[in-house]
């Protein structure tokens, strides 16, 4: 049967949850990327690549297997040879992953950040993308509250630099060491247990694997019950207690303001200590723009030696949509007008120079020479050079930015 060629092809459409960006947001985007590649360095944290691709099991063993991300959000499929293999959801299990499979206990402490793309099956949402992008931080192989709050420095001072920081508010929590975190939790359960009937759904499932969960309900009807559920304070040993005291004064000292949040927690067991999450109501109702605590028992659960680590991260594009609308200045330096076709190798050569000096430039030397001019002065430049002849010789004028100006003259006249 011949295919019938008039049939229109459809377009092309991306997938639902991603996103392509061009211009303004793409700017915005490489910004948040190169602040957090100075300010990571400046914290003395070694850069880190791990696949996008990962054995299912491990973030079904780091994550939980009850856990929305891997019950309903996580990209699994069978590669050829028969594999379970999933698209990352989060950087921190891959990252276990590979510190225990390339032997870098041997490095630890081990300071590493990453950026880089996620992938989660979820509802669309403002800053939220099926595929999206984080920054990531994590410190292994260090037990010390230092260590905590260093990060937490780190991810202040990244805020800041960004200018993001004013309306973003630090909240902290301690969920105690182990001793702490279990006594804490056989009271939840109790005190839910006791209101079993009046919990949702999602709740009921939590309350056997994953307890502590219902602490951060959205579900009207767990508000009251979670809001009267026991705080972690009466449970803590003098060990958790002294922990987060050294948390906190590190914090202090390094000026970075902080509130606790009593109520703020991570579900899984090998969570401990300090958590937090740097939170915002400039996103709407999903505040966090960046989140994290201390799991010391994550890379044990991988098979790993017992390793105490920390880390956190941050969406990109969140981080990106924050921004000031005048931050980033996007225009080039110059933008050359050649006015006379006869002069195109001269001012290619000082095109060459310009870029060479590093400065950014372009030429418009196509189309009518005549309109040339009023062409590149369309393009956002912090200069205009025109370059033509005049008495048989070169003629080159520069106007804009008086410092460039000088510049470009000097850079031009040494040709």
């Amino acid at each position: 049967m011949s295919k019938d060629k008039s049939a229109k092809i459809p377009t092309p459409q991306p997938v639902r949850g991603t996103q392509d960006m061009l211009g303004d947001f793409a700017d915005r985007f490489a910004y948040v990327v190169e602040t957090f590649e100075r300010v990571r360095r400046l914290y003395g944290y070694k850069r880190i690549e791990v696949p996008v691709i990962e054995p299912t099991a491990v973030f079904a063993r780091s994550l939980g297997e009850t856990t929305d991300v891997v019950s309903k959000e996580m990209y699994s499929f069978e590669d050829r040879g028969g594999e379970s293999i999933t698209l990352r959801p989060e950087f921190t299990a891959g990252i276990a992953r590979a510190y225990i499979s390339n032997g870098w206990q041997q490095f630890a402490p081990l300071k590493v950040a990453t950026h880089g793309p996620l992938f989660r099956y979820e509802r669309p949402q403002k800053g939220r993308y099926r595929q999206f992008h984080q920054l990531d931080a994590e410190v292994l192989g260090s037990d010390s509250p230092l260590a905590d709050a260093e990060l937490l420095v780190f991810a202040d001072q990244l805020l800041k630099e960004l200018g993001v920081a004013e309306g973003v508010t630090l909240t902290l929590n301690t969920l105690g060491d182990a001793a702490s975190r279990d006594a804490w939790r056989a009271a939840l359960v109790e005190h839910f247990m006791g209101r079993k009937a009046d919990l949702s759904e999602d709740s009921l499932a939590r309350l056997d694997k994953n307890p502590l969960r219902i602490l951060d309900s959205k579900d009207p009807r767990d508000r009251p019950i979670a809001d009267s559920a026991p705080d972690i304070d009466a449970f803590l040993t003098n060990e958790a207690q002294d922990f987060f005291g050294a948390v906190t004064a590190g914090l202090d000292a390094a000026g970075v303001a902080w509130e606790r949040n009593a109520r703020l927690v991570r579900g899984l067991d090998y969570y401990r200590h300090t958590a937090f999450e740097f939170v915002t109501d400039r996103l709407g109702a999903q505040g966090t723009v960046l989140g994290g605590g201390r799991y010391d028992g994550l890379i044990e659960n991988l098979g790993g030696p017992p390793t105490p680590a920390v880390g956190w991260a941050a969406g990109i594009e969140r981080l990106a949509m924050l921004l000031a609308d005048d931050l980033i200045d996007t225009r080039l330096d110059f933008v050359i007008a050649l006015e006379d076709d006869g002069r195109l190798m001269f001012a290619m050569n000082a095109l060459a120079a310009l870029r060479n000096k590093g400065f950014a430039t372009e030429i418009v030397a196509t189309g009518s020479p005549r309109k040339r001019f009023d062409k590149a002065g369309k393009i956002p430049a912090r200069a205009l050079i025109s370059i033509g002849t005049r008495d048989g010789e070169p003629y080159v004028n520069i106007r804009g930015d008086d410092e460039l100006t000088i510049s470009g003259s000097a850079i031009i006249s040494a040709l």
